[in-house]
């Protein structure tokens, strides 16, 4: 009698081989979703819970600290947009990598973690506003689309390796939608990929979708208490030209008209940002915008009225901009939950640098003081990160490139200056994480009228020496009882002691950094 073996007992081995060959197979390697914005600050972010951001929600950014974490001290080198996408590429402080100042030139040719990436056989694109060099040419990208420097809102320059064209639509959408399609039909499957959105929202001039212009009209918003603020003791402060109700430009930032009945804007400096919307859509913005202006002149305002009039109308036009790209991150997350993609993919929300929302009376960024030095940091990466994790370990955009390449199993170069973040994950700060921050912004003479600066913050302290041709001046501030910072205690005898330790810190973090510009710690004021 002839003995046939079972297809049950030759499964048997051969589940047991798979098993056995399934044991040996490394962990696949993660995707990347790399989502930045342009200064978009933490206080308008609903994750972090600040009173604004309750009455304009950002759902679908929430979802990556619901799915993961948000880090609660993240903070920039530099904040300032092309030096602080130029460390996030390098994991190195400004004058390290030498691109210190807005309009300066990088070096594409220089080490940056998306070519390691695409050299270990990931398979890369950048989408939106790389604003550091032109273009990206050079950096390895299998596939990029990026904005003519700063960009438009409406109806942008493009320019793709086939060269530069203009392209009906809004730009966040733009932008959201090219990465999408090369989501689901420009990557080779085979490969992980890492993929970089980088918005130009919240930018000035703070236009918003057509479909978003009236989000907030009508939305009363809490005024900071500082708005007023009256620069007592703080010399660079005082000099600054970035003041909401003084600096800002009538009609090109705040879209303010000439008179009642009138669309035509009051002083426009940059013509250009309205001149790209076709006659339609600057007849919708027109409309949207003609009742709330018509209510503004018909008012008269002045003095303190008319200053609290503008912080208004700034809120609702910035967190209107910011609608769209809060859609757009549900759009890509959308997909890569449908896909199946999620399970495997490290998703990362987070900001150029913070931004000031009527903080001390101001917009725009450049100081050391909060709003401007800490920047939203939001992950998610299911199986590794515990939905909801809170981490307050200190962190910066250092450690952006030393994390992607970390997840990615690649060893970069010696020159990086941070640290990977992958240790952080489990909620835990190791015992060797860094207890302070170095920061150093350098552009002056320059937009805005901030004097050069550098220093440090740990957990409670921030120390900062200003140096200009007219402004020499060391601020120390205790966080704690002064969160604001608005009392400069670098003369209280009670802190002096305190205040030595931190600038003997400071020499070593700028000899830690390889930091020899400016003054030294110890060179007297002038």
């Amino acid at each position: 009698m002839r003995h046939h073996l079972s297809l049950a007992a030759l499964a048997v081995p051969l589940m047991l081989a798979g098993v056995a060959s399934a044991k040996e197979q490394p962990a696949p390697r993660p995707n990347i979703v790399y989502i930045m914005s342009d200064d978009h600050a933490y206080q308008a972010i609903s994750a972090y819970g600040s009173a604004l951001s309750k009455l304009a929600p950002t759902p679908n950014i929430d979802r990556i600290a619901k799915n993961g974490a948000v880090f609660t001290r993240s903070f920039v080198g530099n904040s300032l947009c092309g030096p602080s996408r130029a460390t996030m590429l390098t994991g190195r402080q400004s004058n390290a990598h030498g691109f210190t100042q807005n309009g300066q030139h990088f070096d594409n040719s220089s080490w940056v973690w998306p070519r390691a990436l695409a050299q270990a056989g990931y398979t890369t694109a950048m989408f939106g506003k790389w604003h550091i060099n032109g273009t990206p040419k050079g950096i390895g990208f299998d596939d990029w689309k990026v904005l003519d420097d700063q960009g438009e809102y409406y109806n942008p320059d493009i320019i793709t390796p086939k060269g530069r064209s203009i392209v009906a639509g809004y730009t966040t959408d733009l932008i959201t939608d090219y990465s999408l399609d090369w989501l689901k039909n420009g990557r080779d499957k085979s490969k992980p990929f890492a993929i970089l959105i980088h918005h130009k929202a919240a930018h000035r001039n703070f236009m918003p979708a057509l479909r978003h212009i009236t989000k907030y009209q009508g939305v009363t918003f809490p005024v900071p208490a500082n708005y007023f603020d009256d620069y007592k003791r703080r010399k660079a402060a005082a000099a600054q030209e970035m003041n909401i109700y003084r600096d800002m430009y009538e009609g090109h930032d705040l879209k303010m008209t000439v008179a009642k009945g009138s669309a035509r804007l009051r002083y426009n400096r940059w013509p250009g940002a309205f001149d790209r919307m076709t006659h339609d859509q600057q007849a919708q913005w027109d409309a949207a915008m003609q009742a709330d202006n018509d209510k503004m002149n018909a008012a008269n305002l002045s003095g303190r009225d008319l200053a609290l009039w503008k912080y208004q109308r700034y809120m609702q036009q910035y967190l209107g901009t910011i609608a769209a790209v809060d859609e757009g991150v549900g759009k890509v997350l959308d997909y890569l939950e449908e896909s199946g993609l999620a399970k495997n993919t490290v998703v990362i929300y987070t900001s150029d640098q913070g931004f000031y929302l009527g903080e001390h009376g101001w917009f725009d960024k450049r100081f050391m003081y909060e709003e401007s030095l800490r920047t939203p940091f939001l992950i998610q990466y299911p199986g590794h990160i515990r939905p909801g994790t809170k981490i307050a370990a200190p962190i910066q955009n250092i450690d952006y490139a030393p994390t992607f390449l970390d997840l990615a199993g690649v060893k970069g170069p010696d020159t990086i200056q941070g640290r990977s973040l992958v240790p952080l994950f489990g909620g835990r700060t190791p015992a060797n994480w860094r207890k302070d921050i170095y920061y150093h912004y350098y552009e002056f003479p320059g937009f805005h009228s901030v004097r050069a600066h550098y220093g440090m913050r740990d957990d409670r302290y921030k120390l900062i020496r200003f140096y200009s041709d007219d402004i020499n001046a060391w601020e120390f501030y205790d966080l704690k009882s002064d969160p604001h910072e608005m009392h400069n205690r670098i003369d209280d005898p009670a802190m002096q002691s305190r205040i030595a330790a931190m600038k003997k810190r400071l020499v070593a973090l700028r000899r830690q950094y390889g930091d020899s510009d400016g003054p030294a710690v110890d060179a007297p004021l002038n």
